[in-house]
């Protein structure tokens, strides 16, 4: 089916166009809010601008798709195969994403607030400066993710895996984290105020400058993490492991570290809460 056909017939009112042959046709800018592409092949069509509001596209093939500002608000992307694919600046609000493949995908400052991307593969994609509020990622596999200073405000990242992964300057304020694994994880002055952590996964991140205030990170793993300068105030990091970790000129003003395990942390310059000593 060509792009001709495919707007003639919509224009006439049908919106049925499950398991669709639309690869490689140009759409841009089309409006296409309600369609139904339902396990339809879109591999490298341009979508780029199009409005799909509440677009069913469940199991859709969107490998290479240029989906560049288009408006997929409440869009159906459940189990889709978004690998390659460009949304850069999409609308993505509410979305349903969850099980999708957007390996390598490219959501560069793309609206995700409250999309639900449960158990999505989003390993190597590109989420630098996007907006994921309130969004759920729970059980998501995110490793190598790029999230330079994207917004996670309040999101759920439960035992999410996000290994090596870049959350430089993100704000991650009241997140939940609660088993993720971040190990090797890049999280420079990361915002994780009241972020839950418990049970989380954190060797060898790199915390430095990161504000942990009023974070839960009790039963968590810090060994050999770098939270040199880290504000830790108020944080609970009771029961967790912070052997070999890096805690030069950290604040840990009235935090929490009953039957914590600090061997071989590095404590210089570290403001200690009462009755905590550096030896």
């Amino acid at each position: 089916m060509n792009a001709e056909e495919l707007l003639k017939r919509y224009a006439a009112g049908e919106r049925d166009f499950r398991n669709a042959d639309l690869a490689n046709i140009d759409l841009a800018n089309s409006n296409l809010a309600d369609i139904n592409l339902r396990q339809a092949n879109l591999r490298q069509t341009n979508l780029s601008g199009a409005h799909l509001v509440g677009a069913n596209l469940r199991e859709a093939v969107l490998i290479g798709t240029n989906l560049a500002q288009a408006v997929l608000r409440l869009t159906n992307l459940i189990g889709a195969d978004l690998t390659d694919a460009n949304l850069q600046q999409a609308d993505l609000a509410e979305a349903g994403i969850r099980s999708a493949n957007l390996t390598r995908t490219q959501f560069y400052q793309a609206n995700l607030r409250e999309a639900n991307l449960s158990e999505s593969n989003l390993d190597s994609a590109t989420l630098r400066e996007a907006n994921l509020s309130e969004s759920s990622l729970s059980r998501a596999k995110m490793l190598s993710c790029d999230l330079t200073a994207a917004v996670l405000d309040s999101a759920n990242l439960t035992s999410a895996l996000l290994n090596g992964a870049v959350l430089e300057n993100a704000s991650m304020v009241g997140v939940i984290l609660t088993g993720a694994t971040l190990e090797g994880a890049d999280l420079r002055d990361v915002d994780l105020s009241r972020a839950r952590l418990k049970g989380t996964n954190l060797v060898n991140a790199n915390l430095s400058r990161a504000n942990l205030r009023g974070a839960n990170l009790s039963w968590s793993s810090l060994r050999g993490a770098n939270l040199r300068g880290a504000t830790l105030y108020r944080a609970r990091l009771n029961w967790s492991n912070l052997s070999g970790a890096i805690l030069t000129e950290a604040v840990l003003i009235n935090a929490s570290l009953t039957y914590a395990n600090l061997r071989h942390a590095d404590l210089t310059g570290a403001i200690l809460p009462d009755g905590v000593t550096h030896e």
